[in-house]
């Protein structure tokens, strides 16, 4: 693959945003006043700018790498492209790993940035919140891949090229106190939002309650994060949002309108099917698709297509015709240019409180949560919850913790599938669930659903944790940190 930096960001939403200034950096003496300096720019056309270059990251790259290393979808036999994800083959230098990294802090995270001092001048509480919760998502994102990553000395431009790389920790914690801040803040009075500015947000249009429980559920999924390597900081944050009576999304948070039309669609169709011109690299994995039939669950049509589903099995590219001969045939993955990108969906925000609320309180609403976050998953993809079905994803009341956390798990996997991917992988390496395989998915014993290992891995044995940081800022920043192998776990990792 041709090594490229994707700067989708630039691209949507264009005849909307004019925004290309908002990444020109210049200190020309004589300024366009058709490229105005990006100094002069506002919220209202930074903002935009930076929440579609987040989208392009979430959507675009990181579902590709996030719905391959969650075992929805694989490596077709016929074509090359994503070969090195499906092997576990990423190295400093490849565009899974360099895009990410540089179009987050480059495009989202510049800009946010900017965002929030422009906002906090004219003591503007509603921009300052919006571009405060997006900046801690993003931020978190990149915490999660790559572990270190600049945050206290980043964005300081000529003052610091060399800034210093944050322990994960650190970062988790200073974004949720900067969260508290923008939330006690009073960006629900002043003056109300103007439509133009109400159109700048792509994701609640200016609705100001909605923002507030993006930003709950966002420190709610943060806190959970930290279950296993700080138990008590998790534990002291969940309790305190349900002493708090913290109100949590009840709607998704993300991006569902697009145009379909090339450069203002779906990201990950943009890049894996229009930009490639093809639209056959992702086939079924048997991982995903065994689970899905084995539970007759009728989601299977909107990730698969109908029938006859064809699956491959995992990363088993090399396979040839005469070893599996019905390779050539296997189901592409369904995609849509009209598909939405979340970052947090309602059905996501249900099954989070369901693991608070089993974890620190006693279990008391676990069920009910649980239950709403099955029936929004399947309200998603447009489906019903049948009866047989219904009973087959009940939640095991009468089971041990891990029962619990497995069933709430699974239900997450099986609803992030083409909307946000990389959340599926993320969700594994915290909690272990979907569990590992002892065998591979062409064995007798295979149990359907359960990860395999690649039989072209080239990582010993060993499943992806994170991924390492590229050679953009490795071979440039002395402070950068010794490289990690991608089979290390992240710093909250289970």
């Amino acid at each position: 693959m041709k090594k490229t930096n994707f700067k989708y960001n630039t691209l949507i939403f264009s005849a909307i945003l004019l925004l290309s200034f908002g990444c020109k950096k210049t200190l020309d003496v004589n300024t366009d006043p058709n490229n105005p300096l990006v100094e002069n720019a506002t919220p209202e056309v930074l903002f935009p700018s930076a929440v579609l270059s987040t989208t392009s990251v979430v959507g675009g790259q990181l579902t590709i790498l996030g719905g391959i290393w969650s075992q929805y979808f694989t490596q077709a036999q016929s074509s090359n492209q994503y070969k090195n994800i499906d092997s576990y083959n990423l190295t400093k230098n490849d565009v899974s790993v360099t895009v990410p990294y540089t179009e987050m802090f480059s495009g989202a995270l510049m800009d946010y940035d900017l965002t929030l001092k422009k906002a906090r001048e004219r003591s503007d509480w509603k921009y300052n919140l919006m571009a405060t919760v997006m900046k801690a998502y993003s931020f978190q994102v990149l915490v999660d891949l790559y572990d270190k990553v600049p945050y206290s000395e980043a964005f300081q431009g000529s003052a610091n090229l060399q800034p210093k790389f944050d322990n994960g920790d650190a970062i988790y914690t200073a974004l949720l106190a900067e969260i508290d801040a923008a939330l006690a803040k009073d960006f629900l009075g002043g003056t109300a939002l103007t439509t133009a500015q109400k159109n700048t947000d792509f994701i609640f249009n200016g609705n100001m309650d909605l923002w507030k429980q993006f930003a709950n559920t966002l420190k709610l999924k943060m806190y959970l994060r930290m279950i296993n390597v700080n138990p008590a900081a998790a534990q002291a944050g969940i309790t305190k949002l349900f002493q708090e009576n913290a109100v949590f999304l009840s709607s998704d948070a993300g991006i569902k309108t697009w145009s379909g039309t090339p450069n203002n669609s779906n990201p990950f169709f943009e890049y894996n099917i229009r930009r490639l011109n093809t639209s056959t690299n992702l086939r079924a994995s048997v991982t995903f698709v065994s689970w899905l039939t084995q539970n007759n669950d009728p989601r299977i049509v909107n990730y698969f297509g109908t029938d006859p589903i064809i699956p491959m099995h995992q990363g088993d590219f090399a396979a040839t015709s005469a070893q599996q001969p019905t390779y050539g045939d296997a189901t592409v993955f369904a995609q849509s240019a009209k598909d939405p990108v979340w970052f947090i969906s309602k059905a996501e925000s249900y099954l989070m409180q369901a693991e608070a609320l089993e974890r620190y309180a006693a279990g008391a609403g676990a069920k009910d949560a649980y239950d709403k976050g099955v029936q929004a998953a399947f309200d998603q993809a447009g489906q019903t919850l049948s009866g047989d079905l219904a009973a087959k994803y009940a939640y095991p009341s009468a089971g041990t913790l891990e029962n619990k956390i497995e069933a709430i798990i699974t239900q997450k996997w099986a609803s992030f599938a083409g909307t946000h991917d990389i959340e599926a992988f993320f969700e594994q390496q915290r909690t272990g669930y979907p569990k590992f395989s002892p065998v591979y998915s062409t064995n007798a014993a295979y149990i359907p659903g359960q990860l395999v290992l690649t039989p072209n891995s080239v990582t010993a044995g060993l499943f992806p944790r994170r991924l390492v940081l590229p050679a953009s800022t490795t071979d440039r920043n002395i402070n950068a940190p010794a490289v990690v192998p991608i089979t290390t776990k992240v710093w909250w990792g289970k």
